[in-house]
């Protein structure tokens, strides 16, 4: 049973492929704590063979002034993995006083995030008010309660490392953030949020901008299979699905199935951006189209 006693919890995605830029980070605020899980964000460095352009250079930008505000107004910081667009190891002034969990820096890492998290951790020396590592754990911050899977894949193999999951509740309402699942198609990474039974989900959708060429078919099938999981198996009213998902312009097609099922049962699938009323930019996957005009600015 939820803790009654903590009434108000408050999800804000602040920065996510939705909005043209690679970022989870999203901002959390139950009546006892706040919370920024994944402070980054970052661009492709190539995409069609084209480096990032001014406008998505721009949102970048814009992202990360927004992120560091609310990092200012956080007293807890997440960090699920330890690739850029998830945590910034050159700024290490915002984690200034504040509580940090992070992914464990070497039990189930591959040798890329290992080196990176060493790196980070050299950076945050004397910073923070706390470092704990988060995997399998459960914080108490007066009654709100921040959870930990285990590690799981990012993706659908150990070949980019792990990530770990996170599920804040407050009284009635629980949130799951899954971080880099690219699915999920993977069991380990959905019996973390059936297990949770949130009400909301920050999905890291399936990686279909790669289909048939990082990212097989039979992945994209199981990710649909899992979500209906989700949807069937928990009280879920609305699931975001974002990140490396937003990297498609046929995104919406390649779900069709998700989306039905979830209207059949009332539940809400839908975008970061338009989940806080913003209009959906892809700007990633417009690259092209961006250099093919000839505005530098939005």
């Amino acid at each position: 049973m939820r803790n009654s006693e903590c009434e108000m919890l408050k999800v804000k995605p602040l920065a996510f492929d939705s909005f043209g830029v690679r970022s989870m980070a999203t901002f959390v605020e139950t009546d006892d704590v706040a919370v920024l899980i994944d402070p980054s964000v970052s661009l492709a460095p190539k995409r069609y063979k084209l480096p990032p352009h001014p406008i998505e250079e721009q949102r970048m930008s814009e992202t990360w002034a927004d992120i560091k505000e609310h990092t200012a107004r956080s007293d807890v910081l997440v960090v699920t993995h330890y690739h850029y667009d998830h945590h910034n190891p050159e700024e290490p002034e915002i984690y200034r006083d504040k509580i940090v969990y992070l992914k464990h820096p070497k039990e189930k890492i591959n040798k890329s995030q290992e080196k990176r998290a060493s790196y980070f951790l050299d950076k945050l020396k004397g910073i923070p008010k706390s470092i704990d590592t988060a995997d399998g754990k459960e914080f108490k911050h007066g009654s709100t309660s921040i959870k930990f899977s285990s590690p799981v894949y990012h993706g659908t193999n150990p070949r980019l490392g792990y990530v770990v999951e996170v599920s804040i509740v407050c009284g009635g309402e629980k949130l799951v953030f899954t971080s880099d699942v690219e699915g999920p198609s993977v069991d380990a990474q959905v019996e973390f949020i059936i297990q949770e039974n949130p009400d909301i989900v920050i999905l890291d959708g399936p990686m279909t901008y790669m289909l048939g060429f990082r990212y097989s078919r039979k992945s994209l099938a199981l990710s649909i299979e899992n979500m209906k999981r989700v949807i069937k198996e928990t009280a879920v009213k609305t699931i975001l699905v974002d990140h490396h998902f937003m990297r498609d312009l046929k995104y919406k097609e390649r779900i069709t199935e998700v989306y039905e099922y979830a209207a059949e049962k009332e539940v809400k699938v839908t975008s970061a951006a338009e989940y806080i009323g913003r209009e959906v930019e892809m700007l990633e996957a417009r690259r092209r189209e961006l250099y093919a005009s000839k505005s530098t600015t939005l």
